[in-house]
């Protein structure tokens, strides 16, 4: 994994677009004052049973509203908190638009106490933490664990957990979930056709032909409203090619990064996919809709993470059996082995600092760093934590049982990628140039030109604040 990588940021928040223009002007221009009772106050003293310093003050909690639904935070995070603190009243709200939703309220001066950042519009990590809206949460790590006294929280986690949510040298964003990436199919059709997981490209290559001649099913098919699901693959084959440093040097904005052979190499073989295999009508449908054609078995594969399961729960056969295979080897001379998967804590969680109650912010996320609400939770939403042993005699699914293999064959080869965190115009160019690329409207090399232009006219921006990792 890599080293912390210190982060600092910009103008206060992106995402203005999604608020009303006159009302985001304003909020620049004469941010509201913050209310005089504010995180300023004083905490309560702190003592064994109350690390802390919690108080009576009210919670509001805001979680995102997809894949993973919102009962787990009704039903397993928020009753557990309750079950200590029952005189804090917890007051519960879910959204599929963060940014839309909560943006206007940092404006304000009047955050929430805890926020699930996450989904496709998710409010920028960096600009929030430029701004000093993001709650240092060292006190956190450094709390005894909800199960054991003598543990720290700190203890209890993937250490990746840490390394990636620093900003500016300050633990701030808690990534709750591990999230494992991948492609996507049913066992059970892939049993019943004789249909095998392919360890190679040309393998995979040959079998979506042989899966587009059967007529039974489109081979492949992606979030088409949402390319990011697609870049996520292409952006992994380029460093299973090239090597980890593929990933780092477009992390550390480095010339050229985005124009290499890995880079050519992943981009035309994507490229052919989207000619010659993909679902018809993939360019106009969203997540849900290709996830659920595959469900209809319309559809024999795409590539999605390991909150898929859960996200279709509703709309998948009882026998479908949800399987997920690692990117193939494309040559035998790639740089990184069979198996290499990109992982990574997700599901992110934030305490505003200008919140008017971030000890009970952070006491809220030391709950559910217990096993209980971990196990609670990996069982309910059919994914894992990144809580040591939380899964530990729990009940997997067939999806979560798959990808978990997935990640203990991979070991340390194991890759990931911060530019979409660290520069929101990177990732909303790629989205868009990645789309153009599925659907032949850019060559791999128009494509792989225009995210090079863009990486350099962030790199010489002076306004951004840079990032780096090793």
């Amino acid at each position: 994994m890599s080293n912390t990588p210190r982060i600092t940021r910009r103008e206060l928040l992106r995402g203005a677009a999604l608020v009303p223009v006159a009302g985001a002007l304003a909020a620049c221009a004469t941010p509201a004052a913050k209310p005089a009772a504010t995180a300023s106050s004083a905490p309560i003293a702190t003592s064994a049973a109350n690390p802390l310093g919690v108080g009576d003050k009210p919670l509001e909690v805001w979680i995102f509203d997809g894949g993973f639904g919102q009962d787990y935070a009704k039903n397993i995070h928020q009753p557990l908190f309750k079950s200590k603190y029952p005189k804090v009243e917890v007051k519960h709200n879910a959204t599929k638009e963060i940014t839309k939703v909560l943006q206007p309220r940092f404006a304000g001066g009047n955050p929430p106490e805890v926020i699930d950042n996450s989904g496709a519009n998710f409010m920028d990590f960096g600009a929030l933490a430029q701004d000093g809206q993001l709650q240092d949460l060292a006190a956190l790590l450094d709390a005894p664990s909800w199960d054991d006294p003598n543990v720290k929280v700190r203890d209890t986690i993937d250490p990746s957990v840490i390394s990636i949510g620093t900003y500016d040298g300050k633990f701030s964003v808690l990534g709750y979930v591990n999230y494992i990436f991948g492609v996507w199919y049913s066992q059970k059709v892939f049993r019943e056709n004789g249909w095998e997981a392919p360890k190679t490209w040309d393998e995979f290559l040959k079998l979506c032909e042989t899966i587009k001649k059967s007529g039974k099913m489109a081979p492949f098919t992606y979030a088409g409203k949402h390319p990011q699901y697609l870049y996520e693959p292409l952006v992994t084959l380029a460093a299973k090619i090239g090597g980890n440093e593929v990933m780092v040097n477009l992390d550390n904005l480095e010339d050229g990064a985005w124009t290499t052979e890995a880079m050519k190499t992943a981009a035309t073989a994507w490229a052919e996919i989207g000619a010659k295999y993909l679902m018809e009508g993939t360019a106009g449908l969203d997540h849900v809709q290709t996830q659920t054609a595959q469900n209809k078995y319309q559809v024999a594969m795409l590539p999605s993470g390991s909150w898929l399961e859960n996200e279709q729960k509703s709309t998948t056969p009882a026998d479908f059996e949800y399987g997920m295979f690692t990117l193939p080897d494309f040559t035998g001379s790639d740089k990184l082995p069979y198996g290499t998967i990109h992982t990574s804590p997700g599901e992110n969680f934030i305490v505003p600092s200008k919140s008017a109650n971030p000890q009970g912010g952070m006491e809220y996320l030391r709950a559910m760093l217990s096993k209980k609400a971990a196990g609670d939770f990996s069982e309910l939403v059919r994914t894992v934590t990144v809580v040591k042993g939380a899964g530990e005699g729990r009940q997997l699914s067939p999806g979560v049982s798959s990808a978990t293999q997935a990640v203990t064959t991979a070991g340390s080869n194991v890759v990931f990628y911060m530019w979409e965190r660290w520069y929101a115009q990177l990732k909303d160019e790629c989205k868009a140039a990645t789309g153009e690329l599925m659907t032949g409207g850019l060559t791999p090399e128009k494509y792989l030109e225009r995210m090079q232009k863009k990486a350099d006219e962030i790199k010489n921006d002076s306004s951004i604040k840079k990032f780096t990792r090793s």
